[in-house]
Order: structure tokens, then sequence, then C-alpha cells
């Protein structure tokens, strides 16, 4: 394979910030193991994510976050779409999905991080990021909305709760759902989030450059406990890559193998027995190992596409001037 473009999916193939071809690329996942599928639903959902994270969805900003962007989403959407493909491929019948928890499979990846997404008539806050420790609640709300707007509302509770696997604000244990079967499509829910963020080309560079001044806003570099006591989690951008190994070994791992039951063996199935994802994000690991040996963040070159976050961020400079208290080790 030729050198993969940063806004390019896993196979260098689809264009990830460009929502009809991923949508396109869906459509045929799903044409290959489905008959009969709710096709026009699954354009206009979308159709409704690109307007929403653009801007163009009544009652919305646009999606002025700098890690969780547009790209994050279809990427993430297509990882869903994939696994649900080896899935079906690699289950009897009694145990596959079917068409219909399929789709909301996919549209609850769509929109599992609307709830980073400000409205109009928010007044009170800089950036998404803010929402950091509650937006998936937030995009469970947008979900029970969306599906009965667009006429399934009857799977409305189920997304609403299932988008819960993406996140941290609800224990798994505490994730009731009323069809079993879409405890396993969260699952996956939960693995293709994690496995595309990680195998993103620019992850590294993302994790440090994007990442960080999310955690920043979003109160997460940076914790004060009930006494008022403040302890820094996060100095840096780089802080954040240093401590990033362990992350992964004593939090994703857990979620990926334990929780989520290894959903990410189904790519497998998929891409004929390839493991595009899981070698990627090896290879993500093994670079980030490679510049802390050597202790050069400047070994980190590479470009991610700009967003709107990134086009109209003003700084973290501009918004400490602003909000002092924000800064990490502010007083």
């Amino acid at each position: 394979m030729k050198n993969r473009r940063s806004e390019y999916d896993i196979t260098n193939s689809v264009h990830l910030t460009n929502g009809e071809e991923v949508c396109q690329a869906v459509l045929d996942i799903f044409s290959d193991i489905y008959p009969r599928f709710n096709r026009s639903a699954l354009k206009r959902a979308f159709a409704d994510c690109e307007r929403l994270f653009e801007g163009q969805y009544p009652s919305y900003l646009p999606c002025d976050t700098l890690y969780h962007d547009k790209q994050h989403t279809m990427d993430m959407s297509l990882a869903m779409a994939r696994l649900i493909n080896g899935h079906e491929r690699s289950t009897d019948e009694e145990h596959r999905f079917g068409p219909e928890r399929a789709m909301i499979g996919v549209i609850t990846a769509l929109f599992h991080d609307s709830g980073y997404i400000r409205h109009v008539a928010d007044h009170h806050h800089f950036n998404g990021a803010e929402y950091t420790l509650t937006h998936v609640s937030r995009s469970a709300s947008f979900l029970k909305r969306y599906l009965h707007k667009i006429g399934l509302g009857e799977y409305a509770q189920i997304s609403a709760n299932m988008v819960h696997y993406t996140g941290y604000e609800v224990a798994p244990e505490n994730i009731r759902l009323s069809d079993k079967t879409m405890h396993r499509v969260g699952h996956l829910l939960g693995t293709a989030d994690l496995i595309a963020q990680m195998a993103d080309r620019c992850y590294l560079e993302k994790c440090r450059d994007r990442l960080y001044p999310e955690f920043v806003l979003g109160g997460i570099a940076v914790q004060v406990d009930e006494n008022g006591n403040e302890k820094v989690i996060y100095e840096s951008g780089e802080d954040l890559l240093r401590k990033t190994p362990d992350f992964y070994a004593n939090e994703v791992d857990g979620r990926l193998n334990k929780l989520f039951k290894q959903a990410y063996n189904y790519e497998q199935a998929f891409f004929d027995g390839k493991r595009r994802y899981v070698d990627e994000v090896g290879q993500n690991q093994a670079r980030l190992k490679h510049v802390l040996k050597m202790d050069d963040f400047s070994l980190l070159r590479r470009i991610p596409p700009q967003n709107y976050g990134a086009k109209h961020f003003p700084g973290l400079d501009a918004f400490f001037n602003r909000h002092p208290a924000k800064k990490v080790g502010a007083r």
C-alpha cells in the first residue's frame, strides 16, 4: 500500500472528511451482508451528521472541538460497519444482529460525540470540549430526540443507553438494554471508537496538539477535589503522551479485551484474515515508545487535516488570558 494519507482511513481508500464517500462505503459494506436494509435511513443519518458537524444543522453551532471532530466520527462509524460485517460473516444465523440492529449501531456511532457540539443558545461555554465529562449523556439525549425525528423512535432509548459504551459516565453493568443482543452491538461500538482513533495516522500528533487542549478545557488535565485542592494530571501535551503507554496498558487493554470481549477480532473476517486496525494501533504504540526512548517529540511531524476547531480556535494562550483558572497549575 502506498503511503497512507492523513485524511484517509486505515485502507487509504476512503476519504474521512467526505461524509458522502464514507456513507457510500458503509452502504456497500451493508449490501455485502444484507439483501435488504433501510438504505434511506442510513443515508439521511450520514447527511444529518455531516450537517451537524459543519454547523448546518438547525440550532447548533459547528463542531469546534479539536480532537473529537468529524473525521473521528466518520472513521469510527466506518470501523463500526466493518466490525458488524465481520460479526455477521463469522456468526451463525441465530446470533447475527440483522439489518435493523446493525443500522442502529451505525447511527449511534454517527452521533456518539454529538454531545460535544454546542447549541446556538449556549453563551456559557467557550468550546465544546468543556462538555468532556458529560458529553456522552448529551449525545444520548441528542440520539433519543433524533431517532424519534427520523421515524425510528422504537430504538431511541436503546440507542441512548447503548452510546454509553463509548464513555465512562455510566458503569458498564448499569447500561440497561431491553434487547440483550444490543449489548454485543455496544461492544462493537466501544471497540470501534477506540481502535479507529488509536489507528489514526496522526494519532500521536492529535493527542499532543488537540486532545490535550480538550483535556484542559474539559477539566481533565487538572482535577480539583472537594476541598479545592488541585491535582495536575497532565502538565502538557507531551506529558499526556508520556502517560499514554500506561493508559493503554491499564485502561484501553481492559476495555478492548475484557469489557468488549475482543470484538476487534471481527475485523479479520472483514479484511480476509488481516488485522488492519489492530496492527496500526500497534505501530502507533511502537512509534510512541521510540519517541519516548529518544526523548524527542520533534519526531512527531505528521500534519492532521485542518478542521473547524483548528481554524477558529484562538489558541490556549488567548483562552488562558481570559480564563486563568483553567490554566494547568494556576492558583
